[in-house]
């Protein structure tokens, strides 16, 4: 009986809370958690799927619970901008069996963004409310959170501190004197020999293209 059931897909899939609300004004909220539970016997592979992935970010995106047990997963919103207010985006929590690689089943959570909680009227929330139901009667298309999706990376802010010194010190040695040039008014030990120059020039070389790219 078991057997046939997972086969058709309809497992029941747990998961708290089945809506997200993100707040602009409130850095604490666009941190949310996922917690996924599974009662059963057998333990669960699940991956998290969604309409909008360049708008979040999912902490292991995938992942196995064990029998009886749940885990947490984190969703950040990482693009709180105003033309995103008032958007209903989905996640798709997909489980299946270790040795399965068809679902067993699945559960949509709501996700959206608003300006702010303090300013938000109840007729606003009654609208969202008709149009979430609407939404979730309408076919989505959901994405993987690929790599990709991870953590961006902030905007390089120019070149790093040791590079600046490098890039220095490669100067001073071309510079320097060669070594067997007898006019010079610099101690002989800091005469460089040919080959020390075109290693330095070549390194220079390297940390001006670093500079210019970033």
């Amino acid at each position: 009986m078991q057997q046939h059931q997972l086969a058709e897909g309809n497992l029941p899939v747990f998961v708290f809370p089945t809506e997200l609300v993100f707040y602009a004004d409130e850095q604490s909220s666009h941190k949310q958690v996922l917690t996924l539970y599974n009662p059963y016997e057998f333990a669960l592979k699940f991956k998290v799927l969604c309409t909008a992935p360049n708008k979040y970010t999912v902490v292991d995106s995938t992942g196995a619970v064990k029998p009886q047990c749940c885990v947490d997963i984190v969703i950040r919103h990482r693009d709180v901008r105003p033309c995103h207010y008032g958007v209903y985006d989905k996640f798709r929590l997909q489980v299946s069996e270790q040795s399965q690689r068809k679902a067993l089943g699945r559960k949509e959570v709501t996700a959206t963004l608003r300006p702010s909680a303090s300013q938000e009227p109840s007729s606003a929330r009654t609208q969202d409310e008709e149009r979430r139901i609407k939404e979730q009667f309408g076919d989505n298309e959901f994405f993987e959170q690929t790599a990709f999706q991870t953590e961006s990376r902030p905007v390089a802010g120019g070149p790093s501190l040791l590079t600046v010194l490098l890039g220095l010190v490669c100067m001073i040695a071309l510079m320097l004197p060669t070594l067997g040039e007898q006019e010079s008014t610099v101690p002989v030990y800091l005469h460089l020999s040919v080959n020390k120059k075109l290693v330095a020039a070549y390194v220079l070389g390297l940390l001006t293209m670093v500079i210019l790219r970033t």
